[in-house]
């Protein structure tokens, strides 16, 4: 067998990133990951090939046994006329039972939230890196910010010396 070479003109390889929820780390506190496949039709792989992909108002939902991803923003694919997706349609997420179950628990009795954190391929399929998250308050955000600034000015007086 031979390997595929990344010699395509598409924006994202093979195992590239798509899209990165920037605000993820910022607004929640991560406290375990999850990577999970899409189910997703042609239009929407064809779009996401050519990096067509917003996360920032997405986030996850569990019912009935299953979780699925709401708000997540594929754009149309230009080609895809009459076939072409619904862009910001409910997705279902495909994870294994035990870790449906653990969301469930974790989303339900300790109101955590599902928080989408990337979206890329992974051997030519499509993956999302969902979070098991809490909410950031307002201090917490102010606290990390004043500690990233803390580390630059320390950073920036080692090369000075």
């Amino acid at each position: 067998m031979m390997a595929r070479s990344g010699a395509s003109g598409d924006k994202s390889d093979n195992d590239g990133v798509i899209a990165r929820n920037k605000r993820a780390r910022h607004d929640y506190h991560i406290l375990d990951t999850f990577e999970a496949g899409l189910v997703l039709t042609g239009t929407e792989v064809k779009a996401l090939r050519q990096g067509k992909a917003t996360l920032t108002d997405a986030y996850g939902h569990v019912r009935e046994g299953e979780a699925f991803l709401l708000n997540l923003h594929i754009g149309q694919y230009e080609q895809g006329n009459v076939f072409n997706h619904e862009p910001t349609r409910t997705r279902k997420l495909l994870l294994h039972r035990r870790e449906i179950r653990r969301l469930i628990g974790s989303v339900e009795r300790e109101g955590l939230t599902l928080v989408p954190l990337d979206l890329h391929f992974k051997d030519g399929r499509v993956k999302v890196s969902i979070a098991l998250a809490k909410g950031k308050k307002l201090h917490d955000k102010r606290e990390d910010i004043r500690r990233r600034d803390d580390e630059r000015e320390m950073a920036r007086a080692v090369r000075a010396r």
